[in-house]
């Protein structure tokens, strides 16, 4: 008989900056634990929380603001399984089912990457295009199909 494996709920921001849709460039961070990897703020879903209250939460624990507002959200939960280096750290998990969201930047939300628990040493907003040139490898499948998405809808 073979054994589910247990993945980590999470959730993750596409976030776009206050001039969207007149600008739709999107924010990466590099994470501040392995140089030259960047990603888009994410984090888990606490017990008794929902995915809009976490994904509110990890964005002000990761980039100091909570003045955001959601613009569309994928439709499914994507999962992935951590490359084993990754594994032995985040045990008992095999890897997370994520929840992604499209979230706008309100005008005057300053980002600020000196948290309480600071993930991200430096960010930027980039064209769509140079996304894969920046995140994991193990997370472009899921990046490229949410990307799809957001772009299929007239949202990127």
């Amino acid at each position: 008989m073979q054994s589910v494996k247990p993945y980590r709920p999470n959730v993750a921001a596409i976030i776009v900056p206050p001039e969207y849709p007149d600008s739709r460039k999107i924010f990466i961070a590099e994470r501040s634990d392995i140089s030259g990897v960047w990603q888009f703020p994410q984090g888990g879903i606490d017990k008794g929380e929902s995915p809009e209250e976490a994904l509110i939460r990890e964005i002000e624990e990761e980039i100091g603001t909570k003045k955001v507002e959601i613009v569309a959200e994928y439709p499914d939960w994507l999962t992935y399984d951590f490359p084993e280096h990754i594994a032995k750290r985040m045990q008992p998990y095999a890897g997370q089912t994520q929840r992604y969201y499209l979230v706008r930047l309100k005008n005057k939300a300053k980002i600020d990457l000196d948290t309480k628990h600071p993930e991200f040493i430096n960010y930027k907003f980039i064209d769509i295009d140079e996304l894969y040139d920046y995140v994991a490898h193990f997370k472009k499948p899921i990046y490229e199909k949410v990307i799809d998405y957001f772009k299929s809808k007239g949202y990127l």
